[in-house]
């Protein structure tokens, strides 16, 4: 079994907030001293010379933008599609008519492999794991991360341990116990969770797939490149016409810092004219990001905590702010803003009765994509993480 003194450090990775180069997948510890979870990331991707008509979706559409070297890890991830919504006076919810440029649409995560967004930076992070020589990965979480985890490692031949709680839904644990993932389930919550996790890296050397340390820097920076394709395929798809804003379901802020680092890219090498404004969409009972922009000044920012409930958006909820998160707003002009339960489960509801049945999750970006239409009449794209059919029992 390969120990922890076997596996290779990452290299090349430098704290988003300091500077610092970091070893290791635990985020940068000059930033942990003083409070705040910073996460080490690889330098941005040159795309000089790239086209977008040309790129074929996907993590691995472009795979010299990855801190990859070895042979992809892939399973079809990418390339999903973008639907547009009604946005009728009945369906923005305050009777007034829409106005001229206001299109709602939803990129749906869950047409990928195993049903969310987090196939992509599995297909990435796998790979890494593989060009370390590793031989077991794993993951904590909530369901979405296990499941893809689970997947891209039974595709790579790895062995995958995945942490989970008792609250996590029956339909996300039985896909991970099918995809052949190693299952532990501990007492407590998110907590507990972690860190039991982070034992077993400290002590057996397991690859690291996602965030573990605490205060949590996200996720791991390697997979975490794999979100960059959502906005090189946004872009390739809205080619001449400008998104507005693009809103993202936000926990650790992995997914909705990896888009603003893909548009980042797309505009240094002049392929977007401007990037859109990156909305953190949370639910009211877990708002950290809210919370911290409410403060004037970025200091205070950074160090907000807040109490953190659970609700029926299962896989968000954090008591502070990722400074990766905090990063993607600021450099984008953005914001966060917090729906409550009862909106963005009618939300969903309505989601639903239309075609499109999403997690609760996905409902709470959409919600804040609505109430974006209402302030500015342009294109506005909500994340749909994952598909609703991973929350769904047995039927009664």
């Amino acid at each position: 079994m390969t120990t922890a003194s076997s596996v290779p450090d990452p290299s090349g990775l430098h704290c988003l907030r300091c500077g610092l180069e970091v070893r290791g997948f635990a985020g940068c510890p000059r930033c942990a001293a003083d409070g705040i979870g910073a996460n080490a990331m690889p330098p941005l991707a040159d795309l000089d010379g790239l086209e977008l008509a040309g790129y074929p979706g996907g993590p691995w559409g472009w795979p010299e933008t990855l801190p990859v070297s070895g042979s992809p890890v892939t399973l079809g991830e990418g390339g999903t599609p973008n639907i547009r919504l009604r946005t009728d006076p009945a369906a923005l919810g305050d009777g007034r008519a829409p106005e001229c440029g206001s299109e709602l649409w939803v990129k749906y995560e869950g047409g990928n492999p195993t049903g969310s967004h987090k196939d992509r930076a599995m297909a990435v992070g796998v790979a890494a794991a593989v060009e370390t020589g590793a031989d077991t990965v794993c993951a904590a979480s909530s369901g979405n991360a296990g499941a893809a985890a689970a997947a891209y490692a039974g595709r790579a031949g790895l062995r995958c341990v995945v942490f989970t709680t008792e609250s996590v839904p029956s339909a996300l644990a039985a896909q991970i116990d099918l995809l052949g993932a190693e299952q532990v389930r501990c007492a407590g919550g998110f907590p507990e969770r972690n860190a039991a996790m982070a034992q077993a890296v400290a002590e057996h050397g397991w690859y690291p797939l996602t965030s573990y340390s605490s205060p949590s820097p996200g996720g791991n920076p390697y997979a975490n490149e794999g979100y960059k394709s959502v906005a090189y395929e946004l872009a390739r798809d809205f080619a001449g016409r400008r998104i507005g804003a693009v809103v993202v379901p936000t926990s650790r802020a992995d997914l909705l810092a990896g888009i603003e680092r893909g548009f980042r890219e797309l505009a240094a090498a002049g392929l977007v004219s401007a990037a859109p404004r990156m909305i953190a969409a949370e639910p009211a009972g877990a708002a950290p990001f809210t919370a911290a922009l409410r403060h004037a000044d970025r200091a205070a920012q950074e160090r907000t905590r807040v109490e953190s409930h659970p609700t029926a958006a299962f896989s968000l909820g954090e008591n502070s702010p990722c400074w990766q998160g905090l990063d993607a707003l600021w450099r984008s002009g953005g914001t966060a803003v917090a729906v409550a339960e009862k909106e963005f489960l009618a939300e969903q509801h309505r989601l639903a009765q239309q075609g499109l049945l999403l997690e609760a999750s996905s409902a709470v970006a959409v919600s804040v994509a609505r109430r974006m239409l209402r302030e500015r009449p342009e294109p506005v794209v909500a994340i749909g993480t994952a598909t609703g059919m991973k929350g769904l029992g047995p039927a009664e």
